[in-house]
């Protein structure tokens, strides 16, 4: 199992939201590159970059820190936020992405993010698919789209899609535990496909708990920065499942 860090830059710096809302965003003063030196220094070498500049504008913004953080550590990294074209998806590739996560395109251009599922194959392109009461949201989860989050899943799986990061937007950043029946059944639906769950996760034992149910990766983001779980459980943590 694949446990990655997720980091948040707004207008550069590290941050972090309350489901979404901008209106409850908190600033660290640890800088993204430090962060992310922190977590490979362990043993981590995947990270989950996250431009909510990109996201609120329609396009990346954030590709100076994410070429800073490629070129000074050797993580791989998927990218997501503000990818709604063949320029940004190159622009995020160009400056260090090893993979990219989309949502709003998957929504709207749906034979514009198949192509790129066929164009840069299926290791590269992963479906975001995020949700409030079962429904899409997109833009940085400002905007509902009411469609189905089981029916939009379906619809790519059956064209060859094979990765999926999943938030249930309810339970991000609030340190209540994953939406463990949500992940098992979506794993019951669609077995062949790698779900990377992300919100929620409370602490290493979250972590165990969606590893037995057959969980992929886990993102993770606010436990780390609340201090419930520390470097040293991750060390640990990868130690014992290596």
């Amino acid at each position: 199992m694949e446990i990655i860090p997720s980091i948040l830059i707004h207008k550069g710096k590290t941050t972090r939201l309350i489901n979404g809302d901008f209106k409850k965003e908190k600033i660290y003063k640890l800088s993204p590159l430090d962060l992310a030196k922190k977590f490979e220094s362990i043993g981590i070498n995947k990270l989950h970059f996250i431009d909510l500049d990109g996201a609120k504008k329609g396009h990346i913004v954030n590709y100076p820190t994410l070429e800073t953080i490629a070129g000074h550590t050797s993580l791989k990294i998927n990218f997501t936020g503000g990818l709604h074209t063949d320029g940004d998806v190159s622009k995020a590739f160009e400056f260090g992405a090893d993979s990219i996560t989309a949502s709003t395109v998957s929504i709207y251009y749906p034979e514009l993010f198949k192509a790129w599922i066929i164009s840069y194959g299926r290791e590269k392109i992963m479906l975001g698919a995020d949700s409030l009461d079962h429904q899409i949201r997109i833009g940085g989860w400002l905007k509902n789209t009411k469609v189905d989050l089981f029916k939009h899943i379906a619809y790519y799986y059956d064209r060859g899609l094979k990765y999926i990061k999943t938030t249930d937007i309810c339970k991000d950043s609030l340190l209540k535990g994953p939406p463990f029946e949500l992940y098992q059944e979506l794993l019951t639906k669609f077995p062949n496909l790698h779900i990377l769950a992300k919100g929620g996760v409370r602490d290493v034992s979250d972590i165990v708990a969606l590893k037995k149910i057959g969980i992929h990766s886990v993102i993770f983001s606010r436990s780390y920065f609340e201090g419930r779980i520390t470097l040293k459980e991750l060390s640990d943590f990868i130690a014992y499942s290596n």
